[in-house]
């Protein structure tokens, strides 16, 4: 897929109980979107979810902002906890297994592996009307209320 330009994509997370059902999604636009649904799983599984299947979502050469409104997630890169947990082999500051280390791994590969620049991180305040932001927080709801995961690329 060549795409010229830099996407913003935005990604969100959602649980009904922590643990609990769960959802994620992700979107360029309301015409553009996925969401998906897990039936036991953690808010911080699933805001990992919709980063990861929005960046397998546009594989090289695309150019991506992810824009999440987790703290959790975009913090990772901003103080680069991925360098400290990678140089002491996937333990963390306390020497405990990193948590949610299968999602971690590959969205770390993508972010940091990749070439330079390809994927960036933004953070969003959640709730903050925001149009993206808010469109995704309502299908990861759905999702995780559903189970059902929902999607539509209507681009071009």
């Amino acid at each position: 897929m060549q795409l010229a330009q830099r996407l913003a994509v935005y990604t969100d997370g959602a649980c009904r109980g922590n643990p609990g059902p769960g959802g994620w999604a992700w979107a360029v636009s309301e015409d553009w979107f996925e969401s998906g649904a897990e039936p036991h799983t953690t808010n911080q599984r699933m805001e990992l979810t919709a980063v990861l299947r929005a960046i397998e979502a546009f594989p090289p050469p695309a150019t991506v902002t992810v824009v999440s409104d987790s703290t959790y997630v975009v913090n990772c890169f901003r103080q680069r906890w991925w360098a400290g947990w990678r140089a002491k082999g996937w333990r963390n500051s306390k020497g405990e297994p990193v948590a949610n280390q299968d999602l971690w791994r590959p969205i770390i590969e993508e972010v940091v592996d990749r070439r330079p620049g390809e994927i960036e991180l933004a953070w969003v305040k959640g709730h903050g009307g925001h149009r993206l932001n808010d469109l995704v927080d309502r299908l990861a709801v759905e999702a995780a209320a559903t189970q059902r995961g929902d999607s539509r690329n209507l681009v071009g």
